[in-house]
């Protein structure tokens, strides 16, 4: 019997080790060391710089939001890009949104859609009166410059456009002018090289992406379908190339992420009811008491973890770059599955790739300390991963909150996106061109976390993908929609690079 148990044990240690050996990973030894590094465009910089100058903040009262800076940077295109205005037809929707139509030879062809937005966050405790008379600074060879800090955690004035160190200052440079610019840069060399695309290209900008998008995305994109006009692929942002352990530890490559798809969200808030009166005769449990029992039980009783297409895509591509004990569970799911799951888990970045998270983000009871609220409010902002719907998420809250006297209100909510193709011409394209421009990176499909534009654009293309083409680091994902927002000069010129190598 011994003999048995221990053949039995050997053939199954047998069958893990030949099929981790015989998994299709993605091959990295051809994989440089570095990025491409493209001629330092100083033109191109001065308008990314021009453009960062422009304020156009966008507020989540739509009627509140000053226009004037929008009007501004319109001008600013049409003064910078003559040769785009001369080619190109240019419609405006819902009068800021903006429509760039470039005629190519094939009508036949499906044409190609690059979306970014205009609009940008506003900066914490800003006083405009402090960029009055500030001179920008404009130094593109400095390497060693001394950073004095000009307010708070701000290098230079946040619409100061300031270059220096290597790097362009301002709010917007990364999110989302400088990925505007460069396609309106890699269009207006194209033109200048008299270059006609094989199909239409359509370039349609937002201007109020932060907020929501429903007056800006939203509206170009019911205009397209309107149209009748059906995209072969569309491209914004929602992934970039991530340095080296940047999201996992144990990958020691640059990764590619290509958002394939996005999660959905809902905002809950739930009203939990108890006894009030008087804190000197407390009750057994108020409502707040009975609201952090809900809230314990939401934290640590959270929708089940699903490995979807594209992660199951993305595990596949970076697995040859793992240890072997994760690639021994990454290619025997049929038996290490769990191990597997509880190990993404174990990460809130990862974590957040396979399943629908659960965010306590609000709490609100008494407004007095001798006071015992009947009610106390609870903000719960939950991602919606492929697979789960808003209505499982509120049967899922319902569940958790039996036995508890609860209200709930729906404050905004969106389904998850579709996936789409990774297998046709479009995403294939993708990855070629990211190769070229990031030949040190594993270029993989991706679960964008956040919400784009792009979702809103399923309704004219099955072929969404999300990438902005600049590989940041840990300290260039904390300055997006953070004190001292840049972009480096080096990053800037690959992302103009990469547009023009995709349009061709």
């Amino acid at each position: 019997m011994i003999v048995v148990i221990v053949l039995i044990i050997v053939a199954f240690a047998l069958v893990l080790f030949i099929k981790t050996l015989t998994f299709p990973f993605t091959s990295t030894k051809q994989l440089a060391s570095s990025p491409m590094q493209y001629p330092v465009n100083e033109q191109a910089i001065q308008r990314l710089s021009k453009a960062i100058q422009i304020p156009t903040i966008s507020t989540v009262e739509y009627t509140e939001t000053n226009f004037e800076p929008f009007n501004q940077f319109y001008q600013f295109l049409e003064t910078s890009y003559p040769r785009i205005f001369e080619r190109m037809d240019i419609v405006s929707i819902n009068t800021y949104g903006l429509v760039f139509h470039w005629k190519g030879k094939d009508k036949n062809k499906k044409p190609l859609l690059f979306l970014s937005h205009y609009d940008v966050v506003p900066v914490n405790n800003y006083d405009s009166t402090l960029s009055l008379n500030y001179k920008p600074t404009f130094n593109i060879n400095s390497k060693a410059t001394p950073l004095a800090k000009y307010q708070d955690s701000w290098t230079f004035p946040p619409f100061s456009g300031a270059v220096d160190n290597g790097r362009i200052y301002g709010r917007g440079t990364l999110d989302m002018k400088g990925m505007l610019i460069s396609i309106l840069e890699a269009g207006n060399q194209l033109i200048e090289e008299d270059f006609i695309p094989e199909q239409d290209i359509y370039f349609a900008f937002g201007h109020d992406e932060e907020v929501s998008g429903r007056q800006g995305a939203l509206k170009i994109a019911e205009y397209f379908k309107n149209k009748n006009i059906e995209f072969g692929a569309v491209y914004d942002e929602g992934g970039y190339v991530v340095s080296p352990g940047s999201i996992l530890k144990s990958v020691d490559k640059a990764l590619a992420l290509v958002g394939v798809a996005e999660k959905g969200f809902l905002t809950l808030q739930i009203t939990v009811k108890g006894t009030g009166g008087h804190s000197s005769m407390p009750p057994k449990k108020g409502s707040l008491v009975l609201a952090s029992e809900i809230i314990e039980k939401l934290n640590s009783n959270q929708m089940n973890s699903i490995i979807t297409q594209p992660i199951e895509l993305f595990l596949q591509n970076i697995g040859g770059s793992m240890d072997f004990k994760s690639q021994l569970a990454i290619s025997n799911q049929w038996l290490l599955k769990g191990l597997l799951i509880k190990s993404l888990e174990a990460d809130a970045a990862s974590n957040a790739l396979i399943r629908t998270t659960t965010a306590i983000t609000m709490a609100h009871s008494s407004d007095a300390p001798n006071v015992l609220s009947a009610t106390t409010e609870i903000t719960v902002n939950f991602r919606i991963l492929q697979g789960n719907s808003v209505e499982d998420v509120l049967n899922h809250v319902r569940q958790v909150c039996q036995g508890y006297d609860v209200d709930y209100k729906i404050i905004s909510s969106r389904e998850p996106s579709k996936i789409s193709d990774v297998s046709g011409d479009a995403f294939k394209k993708v990855v070629k061109t990211i190769q070229e421009v990031y030949p040190n990176a594993i270029v993989s499909s991706y679960l964008t976390i956040g919400g784009t534009d792009a979702y809103k654009y399923e309704i004219v293309s099955d072929n969404v993908f999300r990438f902005m083409p600049v590989e940041i680091n840990q300290y260039d994902q904390r300055l997006i929609h953070n004190d001292n927002e840049s972009i480096t000069i080096e990053n800037y010129m690959r992302m103009i690079q990469y547009f023009k190598l995709l349009m061709k």
